[in-house]
């Protein structure tokens, strides 16, 4: 599968790109770290996990034109991943992001999920995209404020408290 350049988000910091079978090495790292991601729907993920997302990861792009980004610094550096994922509860489209331990408190996330969130509305055509955080996870929930998503609901899940965030916003009239 070829990469579109529509796909394709650079900010002042960063650029996304669609993930490839050559991003798996980087993956395996930011998935395998449980800073990173243990908090994640699903979890800390095995090299063979990370291996299997990531062939679903890149059929999704070509199934809806929206799918994982990796995120890394214009000069190359990998920093970590946002996505615009269907949820498996059902709760629609969801932006998710994880960052490497180095790559966090400077903006980084706020500025990918914002570049993501524009892409999901302006580009997939999204009305409604969600993103789902722990209570606890203090980091995420200020990142999703940040860039304007709101509190819509909460639901339990293992024993966790999730807040429920979403952005809506009208197509365009033609």
């Amino acid at each position: 599968m070829s990469v579109s350049s529509a796909w394709v988000v650079t900010t002042a910091r960063l650029r996304m790109t669609p993930v490839g079978y050559w991003d798996l090495p980087d993956l395996v790292r930011l998935k395998g770290d449980p800073r990173a991601y243990a908090l994640m729907l699903g979890g800390v993920r095995s090299p063979v996990q990370a291996a299997e997302d990531l062939a679903h990861d890149i059929q999704d792009w070509g199934r809806f034109g929206f799918g994982m980004w990796v995120v890394r610094a214009r000069r190359g550096k990998f920093l970590g991943m946002t996505a615009l994922m269907h949820r498996p509860d059902g709760r629609g489209v969801a932006l998710r992001f994880a960052f490497l331990p180095d790559a966090r408190g400077v903006g980084l996330a706020s500025e990918a999920t914002s570049a993501a969130l524009n892409y999901a509305h302006g580009v997939a055509g999204l009305t409604r995209v969600i993103a789902v955080a722990r209570e606890e996870n203090f980091a995420s929930r200020a990142v999703l404020g940040s860039i304007g998503m709101a509190e819509s609901a909460t639901f339990m899940r293992g024993g966790s408290l999730m807040y429920v965030y979403e952005s809506v916003r009208s197509l365009p009239q033609t």
